[in-house]
């Protein structure tokens, strides 16, 4: 097989970043991934141990804009909503602040809470308290809100979706108050063009109240104001004065919102839920038998979510599907209630004073209205059935352990402000936005702490002049993600390649009469996933902990071999050292090394993947050895192939499958990766294994050839074993030794009696399993040593 040229991968890689449509950029598993890298580095601040999975997807005609179960956060970055924007990058800080919002339903929304709430109103009582009643009205409502329940179970069911929709509308209030607050970097930015975005979108009081007449309902026009204050501070009125009822339902529930925004307890927002129902019951009563009235032709009230009800108010332009899940918020140090941004708070400031005008002057208009605009729908999805499947984590050693962030200390910790933003600490005119890059690191380990600083005097300014946090670096993180697009997709390409190649090479080689009707399939991942490096992380600390203490044994060797010079201090030698004589331990001998580069040296390693390695931990052990073997020879720049064996019976009959773990030349850097798929299989074929293998070795230029064999026992397939299964192994031996190639052949369990026989003195006694890999690595420092 050809050498890799890197200089035509990397023109290959500037032709294909040329081609990447945003079909392709969006729905990509690299961007997803750099989403959930980003959700790690948020959630480890607060000790958030599961990792939350990203999937970006590119569905034009798909209604759903995000949503997240607290397991998967789901993105279509084909709505309408991100389309609209012409260019890349802008596409690419709508995507983000979706992401962004979704996030803070991962660490922030209580969904236990909803759970509960659901409980308490299917059981007649309120949840978390009874809610104040001030007023006769007040008690009344309450009392009509519970017949109303009581009188149908669909009733019953659509109530509580109905409050489910207001306090999804309070929770994306908050939720997104804290993201800008806490990080004002590429996420609170991101989530400004978001929300900038869904506030250009919004209907205008004149328009909802325009809809009205066409199978509207003023309860929706209500819900809509709502929404437009809890996000984004202000109320786009329109033409109409602030007199106008449903202006004055709003003003009427500022304070009780300004707590739910800011009030980081769950069942402060379901009490505040509580209260709006009360004090709106009228509103809501006429709004669910006017969807019971609709329904009754559509039979839409049927749905066990709350049908209609729901339906609608999830349609509002602006707000977003309710988040599922069964986890309460991540944890983080106990604190007060939050502060809005500077730019939301001066906005809902103003609403205030103009809810206080209107007070005094029921009958004065509004003092100048928002531009009518086009509304649109940025609601997220109703089914949970597009969440991927959880792919579990296996195949993890039992010693191994978690490579956690080295080299983070305490102090660094405590110099480190997580919340820094505009104007923080002693420099005023520092940027409120952190640059992203490529690479892991300052992330900020969870400290035991007792108490919170209780600073005084805090108070609300306005900021009429922020003009954005100045994140200039958009379009290079972009260029940074399609240059790694391009290069996945290249080492993709060339991977497929190779595989082909492979095969073409096994069908070429003789394998002797006995294996001619066999046919031979070489097996390689064209591309590594995520899942499959976050195993290896998990289990490789231990291992390459050990492959670093054997190269450290050899490293000083190589050295001083190639160096030259006198060695003293020799137990045996032909040259006596005067200035040692007085020495007790009878090192008196010297000799003069000249200047030698030790042999060049290649390595095969070929693993038994029979059915019979799932017994025993064989299989794991046969993993942790090419791991730590890989790791030693890639080091000391040794090459190294690493293949496994197996049999199989495909579409063209029984088959010898070769699996392709590592080869000479690494093309993506995935190669130690894909030893993670080194698993107990079906039946072994050696002969053709060790042909293809040893085939492979004979063609290098290297001084030493070594083909390691690791096996369990004999050869075992249909028509191939016993003593005649022996013989050929003897045979293919002898063949390749003519050639140049050391075998080393290592037993694994209670076979070494059988592999002795076979192999002879190139037999390796591996009694304990514990120490295969370091005997084996050993067994290549010697060759080293030479």
């Amino acid at each position: 097989m050809a050498q890799v040229d890197h200089k035509k991968i990397g023109q290959l890689i500037a032709q294909k970043r040329k081609t990447i449509t945003d079909r392709q950029f969006f729905s990509s598993r690299l961007l997803a991934g750099h989403f959930e890298d980003m959700a790690a580095a948020q959630t480890k601040r607060y000790g958030y141990s599961r990792r939350v999975r990203v999937r970006t997807v590119w569905e034009p005609k798909n209604q759903g804009v995000a949503c997240t179960d607290n397991d998967l956060i789901w993105i279509n970055a084909g709505h309408p909503m991100v389309t609209v924007k012409k260019t890349r990058v802008e596409r690419y800080d709508l995507v983000c602040g979706l992401f962004a919002h979704e996030l803070g339903h991962v660490l922030y929304t209580d969904f236990l809470a909803m759970q509960n709430y659901a409980l308490y109103f299917r059981a007649n009582r309120w949840y978390p308290e009874e809610p104040p009643l001030r007023s006769r009205d007040e008690r009344m409502n309450a009392d009509d809100l519970r017949v109303f329940a009581k009188s149908d179970p669909k009733r019953m069911t659509a109530l509580i979706r109905m409050a489910h929709g207001l306090e999804n509308i309070l929770e994306d209030g908050y939720i997104e108050n804290r993201i800008l607050e806490r990080y004002p970097g590429v996420l609170g930015y991101s989530l400004d063009a978001v929300r900038a975005q869904q506030f250009e979108t919004q209907p205008t009081l004149t328009q909802a109240i325009e809809l009205e007449s066409d199978n509207g309902h003023i309860w929706l026009s209500i819900t809509q104001l709502m929404l437009c204050y809890v996000k984004f501070g202000e109320l786009k009125y329109g033409e109409e004065p602030l007199s106008d009822e449903r202006v004055q339902v709003i003003f009427s529930l500022l304070g009780e919102l300004d707590r739910a925004l800011t009030d980081p307890s769950a069942k402060e927002r379901w009490h505040i839920t509580n209260i709006i129902l009360i004090r709106c019951w009228p509103y809501i009563k006429d709004f669910l038998e006017y969807c019971e009235k609709l329904a009754e032709d559509a039979e839409a009230l049927e749905d066990g979510e709350g049908g209609l009800p729901g339906a609608l108010l999830s349609a509002l332009a602006g707000a977003s599907d309710e988040a599922k899940g069964e986890t309460a918020p991540v944890e983080e140090s106990k604190v007060g209630p939050t502060s809005s941004p500077a730019s939301s708070a001066s906005k809902r400031a103003v609403t205030a004073k103009q809810a206080a005008a209107s007070a005094k002057t029921p009958d004065e208009d509004s003092p100048g209205g928002e531009n009518p605009t086009e509304g649109g729908d940025v609601s997220g999805i109703d089914d949970e059935d597009t969440a991927a499947d959880n792919n579990s984590l296996s195949d993890g050693l039992d010693e191994a352990v978690d490579q956690g962030d080295a080299g983070t200390s305490a102090k660094a910790s405590e110099d480190k402000s997580i919340d820094r933003g505009a104007g923080s600490g002693s420099d005023a005119e520092a940027p409120s936005h952190q640059d992203v890059s490529a690479e892991e690191g300052g992330r900020i380990p969870l400290i035991q702490t007792d108490n919170l600083s209780d600073p005084a005097g805090g108070e609300t300014m306005r900021d009429d002049e922020y003009t954005g946090s100045g994140y200039t670096n958009s379009a290079a993180d972009i260029e940074r993600l399609l240059e790694n697009m391009a290069e996945k997709a290249v080492t993709k390409q060339l991977e497929t390649q190779r595989e082909s190649e492979l095969n073409d090479l096994a069908g070429a080689i003789a394998y002797g009469d006995i294996h001619d009707g066999i046919n031979k399939t070489v097996h390689r991942i064209p591309e590594v996933e995520d899942e499959m490096k976050e195993r290896y992380r998990e289990i490789s600390g231990p291992l390459l902990h050990i492959s670093k203490q054997l190269q450290r044994s050899v490293s000083q060797q190589l050295k001083d071999k190639r160096k030259g010079g006198k060695q003293t201090g020799l137990l045996m030698g032909r040259r006596l050292d005067a200035h040692a004589l007085p020495r007790n331990d009878g090192r008196v001998f010297y000799k003069t090394a000249l200047p030698n580069e030790a042999p060049e040296l290649v390595v095969g390693l070929l693993l038994d993947e029979s059915g019979s390695m799932s017994c025993g931990d064989r299989a794991t052990y046969a993993r942790a050895t090419a791991i730590i073997l890989y790791d030693f020879c890639r080091s000391l720049s040794i090459p190294i192939m690493v293949y496994g064996h197996s049999t199989g019976y495909g579409k063209e009959g029984h088959t010898v499958d070769l699996y392709s773990y590592a080869e000479f030349d690494d093309i993506d850097g995935g190669d130690r990766y894909r030893m993670m798929d080194i698993s107990a299989r079906n039946s072994n074929r050696d002969g053709a294994a060790l042909r293809f293998v040893a085939g492979q070795l004979s063609k290098r230029r290297e001084e030493v050839k070594m083909l390691i064999l690791v096996s369990d026992g004999q050869p075992a397939d249909i028509g191939y074993c016993g003593t005649a299964a022996e013989e050929e192994l003897r045979g293919i031996k002898h063949e390749y030794a003519r050639k140049g190639i050391l075998f080393v052949a290592a037993a694994i369990g209670d076979d070494k009696e059988n592999i002795g026989r076979i192999y002879g003195d190139s037999f390796l006694d591996i009694t304990d399993l514990n120490n295969l890999p370091v005997a084996l690595t050993n067994v290549v420092k010697r060759h080293i040593r030479v």
